[in-house]
């Protein structure tokens, strides 16, 4: 594409600029961010890397179960014929608008989101320290976007922007769960990805092969000097991931773990949208050999 040599490595404002335009391409719009984020351009004739194949999915493996499998709400449904409704959070209520939310039938602690989204997440563990105010501005502003702009992640484009709350899930002396990312190939999970203090600047990541031996691998955050140690139960959630996974060349099964008790969290098609460098580079090039793709048109 024309575009990407005549920008050359666009300033980031640049990038995401143009790759949020609705009159830009979704591959255009890869295209360019992709050379932002890793100064080269991506090569979508014949992917090797998994960077360069979750893009080339997101532009050519489309189908209409995609958009409920990230629709939060809708999910759910889903979810709970596959596995069953006691790995589900209980969703108390999904909303339109926020205006047709009545607190006055809510009891805290509760967590609000947007249905259509990922990232953005509301806590709200009593009313008495909460800025209603301040959350009702930052749900209202998450219900008019446009995610599937920033990345151009196929899947959420028509999901219907709602909010939903859920019951909210804690274990003691954590404030916030871990979480364990389970990368799935065709089905057969592959590592974990754990999360401590998720969303807050101390976050740190690990990586598990399914045997539980650490990983010499690093994206975005840095490793725990005191990585998470491995649940009593880890069979069955790996388990679980392999059931929720079936069919797709690649998908990440996020799960929560509340004081044994495991719940699931999201599907994630896109880690990282596509867009994350990994340290060492190698493992990029590694986890793109487990996404076997057809590129006349079907994927395996």
């Amino acid at each position: 594409m024309k575009i990407v040599t005549f920008f050359k490595r666009p300033r980031y404002s640049l990038a995401k600029g143009l790759c949020k335009c609705p009159l830009i391409s979704d591959k255009a719009a890869i295209k360019i961010f992709y050379r932002y984020r890793f100064k080269k351009n991506i090569n979508l004739k014949n992917p090797q890397t998994f960077n360069e194949k979750l893009n080339w999915i997101k532009l050519y493996y489309r189908k209409d179960i995609f958009t409920t499998m990230v629709d939060k709400y809708e999910v759910k449904k889903l979810v709970t014929s596959k596995i069953g409704e006691e790995y589900v959070i209980p969703t108390l209520g999904v909303f339109d608008k926020w205006k047709d939310i009545d607190f006055n039938k809510i009891k805290p602690p509760f967590v609000i989101k947007p249905t259509h989204s990922s990232g953005t997440i509301a806590i709200i563990r009593s009313y008495k320290d909460s800025n209603l105010k301040k959350i009702e501005k930052e749900m209202k502003k998450a219900l008019k976007r446009k995610y599937y702009l920033a990345s151009r992640e196929w899947p959420y484009k028509n999901v219907k922007p709602r909010l939903i709350i859920e019951k909210y899930m804690s274990i003691e002396k954590e404030k916030n769960l871990p979480v364990y990312k389970f990368f799935c190939f065709n089905g057969e999970p592959y590592l974990v990805q754990t999360i401590k203090n998720d969303k807050t600047s101390y976050e740190t990541i690990d990586y598990f092969d399914m045997d539980w031996n650490r990983l010499d691998l690093r994206q975005n955050f840095p490793n725990s000097k005191t990585p998470l140690s491995k649940p009593v139960n880890f069979e069955k959630m790996k388990e679980l991931a392999k059931t929720l996974s079936q069919g797709l060349p690649f998908i990440r099964v996020d799960l929560f773990l509340v004081n044994e008790q495991i719940y699931f969290s999201e599907y994630t098609f896109f880690s990282d949208a596509g867009f994350a460098k990994f340290h060492p580079e190698k493992w990029d090039r590694i986890l793109g050999d487990k996404i076997i793709l057809d590129i006349d048109g079907k994927v395996n």
